[in-house]
């Protein structure tokens, strides 16, 4: 037993009652040790029990901040037995030797609950050790995740920039640092212009690094298209997206629409991977949701992407929305909340006017890096928020 191994120290003064006294709490396997004063006990001496007869009075607050203290009498009306519990005496028995049983079941539930002090102090300890590491590796991985932020904000398109006659505005808010909302805009030439937006599910690091391989597979396929068949490529590009998505095995999918403006004859070549919310084309004040229907990307093996298009008229503005966006609405039902954003980009003729009305505070106010870098401001965001404005063509001259 934990207890035989520990040594008890029995203050008291010398004679036959000091030894009765220690013979009683030596039974069951206790070690004792008798001395006159606590400065003779042994160093390794883990509790003290003393008669109240041999501490002065003035020395029990001393003896009570050494060593848990055990006060033993003879007398229940002893003036001294007042005064060491007054003192912080953890407990007292009254005639020790009579009541020897319940003597030693109190040593060692003293014993007891020294060890789990102790216990606790090592597990706080421990803990405080353990927090402060995560706290590094926390500020490790915020730095990680900044540096990452910063880096997929440098693979975003400059804007606003005006391609073939088309102005391309944009916001992005991760909820995170990085995000899985990402798009582009790109001239292919003069007469094409390509862009696509896309949201991947989840946010964070796994589905930043999704966009990312966006980013590269689709400047790759833009290298590789010859300029023919407009209306085919982007069913195509998406169709070789999903079969992309599908052979890495990363459990990852994503919405998109991609789109190809031809100036020529201010067409919109298009086609889409279930984008929720769909695009809006607001044309002279009216709005209306682009047409089509398609799976999303990267959940299932052989789909086919349907070739959509649209004419574009002299004034027009596309927008183009996350499902971010579908937190920030007012509104019960998905159904409220999207005829909620028709009537607020019907209002808006610009993206700030639109960020405005959506009331984000902080966060929307956050245009020096086009994204939250602040932690404190993602909690207006419960999901990424990217926001995509295509205007054109009125002041174009082919």
């Amino acid at each position: 037993m934990q207890g035989a191994k520990l040594l008890i120290g029995v203050i008291d003064e010398p004679g036959e009652a000091r030894d009765a006294l220690t013979e009683t709490i030596a039974r069951d396997g206790l070690a004792v040790y008798a001395a006159e004063s606590a400065e003779a006990l042994p160093p390794e001496t883990v509790m003290i029990v003393a008669h109240s007869r041999a501490v002065p009075p003035n020395e029990w607050p001393r003896l009570a901040e050494r060593l848990p203290t055990l006060v033993v009498s003879e007398d229940r009306q002893d003036a001294d037995l007042f005064q060491a519990v007054d003192a912080g005496m953890v407990d007292y028995v009254v005639e020790p030797l009579r009541h020897g049983h319940l003597l030693r079941r109190m040593i060692r539930r003293v014993i007891e609950v020294r060890r789990l002090a102790a216990e606790r102090e090592r597990d706080r300890a421990r803990l405080t050790e353990l927090n402060e590491s995560l706290e590094t590796h926390l500020a490790m991985l915020r730095l990680d995740q900044q540096a990452g932020g910063q880096i997929q904000r440098k693979l975003l398109p400059a804007h606003p920039q005006t391609v073939n006659g088309v102005t391309c505005d944009y916001w992005l808010a991760p909820s995170l640092y990085l995000s899985g909302d990402f798009l582009d805009f790109q001239r292919f030439d003069d007469r094409y212009t390509l862009f696509y937006f896309a949201d991947v599910s989840g946010h964070g690091a796994s589905s930043a690094f999704v966009t990312v391989l966006l980013k590269y597979l689709f400047n790759r396929w833009q290298t590789e298209w010859d300029g023919n068949d407009p209306e085919a490529l982007p069913g195509r590009w998406l169709a070789a997206l999903n079969r992309e998505l599908l052979d890495t095995g990363i459990g990852k999918h994503a919405t998109l629409f991609l789109g190809v403006i031809d100036r020529r004859h201010r067409y919109l070549h298009y086609s889409l991977g279930a984008p929720l919310p769909k695009p809006l084309l607001d044309v002279e004040g009216k709005v209306y949701s682009l047409t089509g229907e398609g799976m999303p990307v990267g959940l299932f093996p052989g789909v086919e992407y349907p070739q959509l298009g649209c004419e574009l008229p002299t004034n027009f503005r596309l927008w183009l929305c996350s499902d971010g966006i579908l937190e920030c609405l007012p509104g019960e039902t998905l159904d409220r909340r999207l005829r909620e954003l028709e009537r607020r980009v019907q209002v808006s003729n610009t993206l700030a006017d639109f960020k405005n009305s959506l009331e984000l505070g902080r966060v929307a106010d956050d245009d020096e890096v086009d994204s939250v870098e602040d932690a404190s401001g993602h909690e207006e965001l419960p999901d990424d928020l990217t926001i995509m404005m295509l205007s054109g063509f009125s002041n174009d001259q082919p």
